[in-house]
């Protein structure tokens, strides 16, 4: 009936295109929506063809918020498997579903990742979405467009978690969008011609979308962490990264800052390394990969300066998470001694330790090929600074041995240049060291 042209005309603007429904309207498509959550509704409105008229919706109307609640309609749908399996399969409006991707109304955006993450998060139906994604070059230029401009943070996270999850299902399609370099808009333009976009490369955008959700979503940071980290399974990932135009700087710089100044900090308790144990693990794994790579970038020149500004303070950081762990370590056995656990929070004691693991890997391997890079100058200025002492130095052998000898090895050498007395305690806490010696 709104879009109906044989009815009386609702609310339009001077240029006849409708902005708002009645309200009376519109709070009766509401309460739809709400219901459309109850399984048995959600099959009342297949039977009557509901996707079919939303079909019409979409093609016809002009009211943005008629377009969000009938997306959001489907979304609730889409959360039962044979609902699901169904609408995932009509190839119309699965078609139609990705351009509302090119809406402008972030509501509608929001609603639109929010069915198709849905959709991606049924193994029975995630391959036919990333099947139609992948031969839909128009996803890649929307969601490029939202991580590089919006300021929503809500529609941020939810296009962060799509994009997570199609690099993790599909890396031919996460190769793809690594190596997709021209963009054109989809929608009409003057001239029939396509419109030039701006040439968005993948990780700028990324890196756009993290800095909005840093501070007012930490979930969203650990998305969009994790889609860099997924980026650096392939090698084409890693030189996207560390050969843009700024060399890497601006990747390096952010996650820089998020170890040195905003996660697990010095007037944090230790068991804040649980809390961060995942977006922890993401940054260092992406930091890593940039620090073994090769190429001669921007960033590796910064951290072999004097200055150490990218260098030191990084190392402190991740001695600093490495005591954490430690002391979260302690607890987790008294914890244990104190009372027996239930089988399920054995499983979950079991899989926090597991990420804690990975965490720990991460940083130790990190560390490791930092230590192996130290000059006397850069040592005598961690000291310094206080990034490196007896207590700190200790508690990165104690971890790095005797996996990481050989780096131990070569830093305790260049300590010995620096600072004769801490590296005789040293030796005398880790007698292997000295035998070597």
């Amino acid at each position: 009936q709104v879009i109906s042209p044989e009815k009386t005309e609702p609310t339009v603007s001077p240029e006849g295109i409708q902005t708002e429904l009645d309200e009376e309207m519109e709070n009766d498509i509401c309460k739809v929506w709400d219901m459309s959550m109850d399984e048995d509704v959600a099959l009342f409105l297949q039977e009557f063809n509901a996707p079919d008229i939303f079909m019409g919706v979409f093609a016809k109307s002009k009211c943005p918020r008629l377009t969000e609640i009938c997306v959001g309609i489907l979304g609730n749908m889409a959360c039962f498997q044979d609902i699901c399996m169904s609408i995932s399969k009509d190839e119309n409006l699965g078609q139609v579903l990705l351009q509302r991707l090119c809406d402008s109304d972030s509501p509608t955006l929001l609603e639109t990742s929010r069915l198709l993450l849905t959709c991606l998060s049924q193994p029975e139906v995630a391959n036919v979405w990333v099947e139609r994604i992948r031969e839909n070059p128009s996803v890649y230029d929307c969601v490029c467009f939202i991580m590089s401009s919006s300021t929503n943070v809500e529609l941020l996270v939810k296009v962060g978690e799509v994009v997570d999850k199609l690099f993790d299902l599909d890396e031919e399609l996460m190769l793809n969008w690594i190596k997709n370099g021209t963009c054109r808009s989809v929608g009409p333009s003057v001239d029939d011609s396509p419109e030039e976009l701006p040439d968005f490369k993948i990780v700028p955008c990324i890196l756009e979308a993290a800095k909005q959700v840093r501070s007012d979503n930490p979930e969203g940071l650990d998305v969009y962490m994790h889609i860099l980290q997924l980026l650096t399974t392939v090698d084409e990932g890693i030189q996207a990264i560390v050969q843009a135009p700024d060399g890497g700087k601006e990747t390096w710089s952010l996650l820089y800052d998020l170890v040195c100044h905003e996660l697990c900090q010095p007037d944090d308790p230790p068991i804040i390394v649980q809390e961060q144990k995942t977006v922890l693990a993401s940054i260092l794994s992406v930091l890593s990969a940039m620090f073994a790579s090769q190429t001669e970038q921007e960033y590796t020149k910064m951290r072999k300066s004097k200055s150490c500004f990218f260098y030191m303070p990084l190392i402190g950081s991740l001695i600093r998470i490495l005591q954490y762990m430690e002391g979260c370590g302690k607890r987790s056995v008294d914890n244990s001694k104190d009372s027996e656990q239930q089988e399920t929070g054995r499983a979950d004691l079991n899989e926090e330790d597991f990420h804690l693991k990975i965490l720990k890997d991460i940083c130790c391997e990190l560390l490791s090929n930092m230590l192996q890079e130290l000059t006397k100058e850069n040592t005598l200025e961690g000291l310094h600074q206080g990034h490196l002492n007896e207590q700190t130095c200790s508690c990165a052998f104690q971890n790095l041995l005797p996996l990481y000898f050989a780096s131990v090895e070569s830093f305790l050498e260049v300590l010995r240049e620096a600072d004769q007395t801490l590296a005789d305690n040293l030796e005398k806490r880790f007698p292997s060291l000295k035998v070597h010696a």
